[in-house]
């Protein structure tokens, strides 16, 4: 049987794509190669070959794997053929694979488990994504049975330097590279913001933070052995003090990840049964700067486009770490940039470069602080300033100052909602009647993951189970199912939800009487402001994601 044939008979290819992909077939597969180019799906490939072999094509969940059955085989098989046994009846196993035509696996696999091998085709992610569920992110490596497949494609950017001595020997090792490599990737695929590499007292616990929740990732028990030689390679890989390990450290690392530059911050700790790491991913090809993108709504979003186009105040933006404060104030200034405007930043960290934009990197050590670098960024003439954080009095007054002489300042705020903001500049110090001059508008934010559009399901709520602020009548809600393609997650993706507080006479009055953030909030709230809790109550309704969504990260605006 020709691959290529069969897909031009079905439909699926037409003969011009097949001729084109056996002039680069090369021994690859004719089918393969089309998978790649995007003609066709394997999913479809699969199915048709099915079909003309007369096997079944299968869909996989976790639940298709028996434990027991898979210790039948040898991990160096399965991870080589990419292959794994989904069930068995009498001396028959049946095996899923995407390749029909491996007869070595059949032949090894019938032979080390003395049962007869029946094959079913199914998506090779599908079956990669179970065999990390079963054996472990990097069990391959760890078992040293790597030898048979290609090097993950990580490409570290800096240079490493040569004078390391013997303490880094062990992690420079190939194997101890390919697994910090595969860990790596695993958590790209899994579109995840952090990797958490904790040390326990019977092992090495591995978990990503996808979507802002943390999740287990399953690891070959063996990975604790090889704990302080991937620890000690991070440091490598970040510049860092591989011989210090009683204080903690922070670093980067800029590696190219399958053709993907990506940033990666590195935080480690010590702790009580060694160094823990937390790595930051920050994948600047995904990253999009638009307000929209944000998921801003329409009425929030035109009141906040003529606070950003104003000629000079301060605007700032509040929520806790990880609300996607900063993404915000990015898309802000990319909407506003061009030609014939100025815009600097004084950040801690500089999150992502912009081009366009002049950025500079806070060094506390030497004494550049927000408020130092602010003052000397005045003097090159910016029209608008970024600065990453108010974090104390100094930095606050500067930041009054610089919109006070005709700036724009955009700034972020530690605050659970937006009328706390007015107070929280008081509290660091700034005379009141500055603070209501001054402040154009506030804008709260949090996140919220959005449901899979794939399969998520509408169903009629109980009255008795929404929250007492939830309008009624309401006629349906949606809930997270899970799936393929969402990882079984029932989520794809965040969004945020926002509250934005536009000053006016009557807050600058409430302001400068010292009136309480509560006083501010009753003011705003018979003015239209759309509460945090509201803004996700509108997503809830649209079945953009869940009530519980909602619940879980933000504040009730009733008692």
């Amino acid at each position: 049987m020709e691959i290529g044939n069969v897909l031009v008979r079905r439909g699926l290819a037409s003969t011009q794509d097949v001729e084109s992909a056996r002039l680069e077939a090369n021994g690859r597969r004719i089918d393969q190669i089309l998978v790649d180019r995007g003609v066709v799906t394997e999913e479809g490939t699969l199915r048709a070959l099915a079909d003309e072999l007369g096997m079944r094509f299968v869909a996989l969940t976790e639940d298709d794997v028996d434990p027991q059955l898979l210790r039948l085989f040898p991990p160096a098989a399965i991870f080589r053929h990419e292959a794994i046994p989904l069930s068995r009846d009498g001396d028959t196993i049946t095996l899923a694979t995407a390749d029909p035509f491996d007869l070595e696996a059949v032949d090894e696999l019938s032979n080390v488990s003395g049962c007869r091998i029946q094959l079913v085709l199914a998506c090779r992610e599908e079956i990669l994504g179970l065999i990390k569920q079963e054996l472990g992110v990097g069990g391959d490596t760890i078992n040293q049975l790597v030898a048979q497949r290609a090097e993950a494609g990580v490409e570290l950017l800096d240079e490493i330097p040569d004078e390391l001595g013997e303490l880094a020997a062990s992690a420079q090792a190939p194997s101890v590279i390919r697994l910090v490599n595969e860990l790596l990737v695993e958590a790209l695929e899994q579109r995840a913001s952090d990797v958490h590499i904790e040390p326990q007292e019977r092992g090495l616990t591995v978990r990503f933070r996808v979507d802002g929740l943390l999740r287990v990732q399953p690891v070959p028990a063996e990975i604790h052995q090889f704990a302080s030689s991937i620890i000690t390679r991070l440091k490598i890989m970040a510049r860092l003090n591989i011989a210090e390990k009683r204080l903690p450290q922070d670093g980067r690392i800029n590696v190219r990840v399958q053709g993907r530059e990506i940033d990666v911050r590195v935080s480690i700790i010590p702790m009580l049964h060694g160094e823990g790491i937390v790595l930051r991913l920050l994948d600047k090809e995904r990253m999009v700067f638009n307000l929209t993108n944000v998921g801003m709504p329409d009425d929030v979003a035109g009141s906040f486009h003529e606070l950003i186009a104003l000629p000079h105040g301060i605007v700032l933006v509040t929520g806790p770490t990880g609300s996607g404060k900063t993404t915000t104030l990015y898309s802000a200034l990319n909407e506003i940039k061009s030609p014939t405007t100025k815009i600097i930043t004084i950040e801690d960290p500089v999150e992502y470069h912009m081009s366009g934009i002049s950025q500079i990197h806070v060094h506390t050590k030497i004494g550049l602080t927000f408020a130092a670098g602010l003052r000397s960024i005045l003097r090159h003439d910016p029209d608008v300033v970024l600065i990453g954080e108010i974090r104390d009095g100094e930095t606050a007054t500067s930041a009054i100052q610089a919109s006070l002489t005709g700036h724009l300042v955009f700034s972020t705020l530690h605050t659970n909602d937006a009328p706390g903001a007015f107070t929280r500049l008081v509290d660091m110090g700034v005379e009141p009647y500055l603070v209501a001059s001054t402040v154009e508008g506030v804008l709260a934010q949090r996140l919220v993951r959005v449901l899979c559009p794939d399969c998520k399901q509408p169903y009629q709520p109980d009255d008795a189970d929404l929250p007492a602020d939830f309008a009624r009548p309401v006629e349906e809600l949606w809930r997270s199912v899970g799936c393929r393609n969402c990882r079984d997650a029932g989520f794809t993706g965040r969004s945020g939800v926002f509250e934005l507080l536009v000053n006016d006479d009557a807050i600058r009055h409430l302001c400068i009487e010292q009136a309480s953030s509560g006083d501010i909030r009753n003011h705003a709230l018979k003015h239209g402001m759309l509460t945090l809790r509201q803004c996700g109550y509108r997503m809830a309704r649209a079945g953009r994601t869940t009530l519980d969504e909602v619940l879980r990260v933000t504040r009730g605006d009733v008692s």
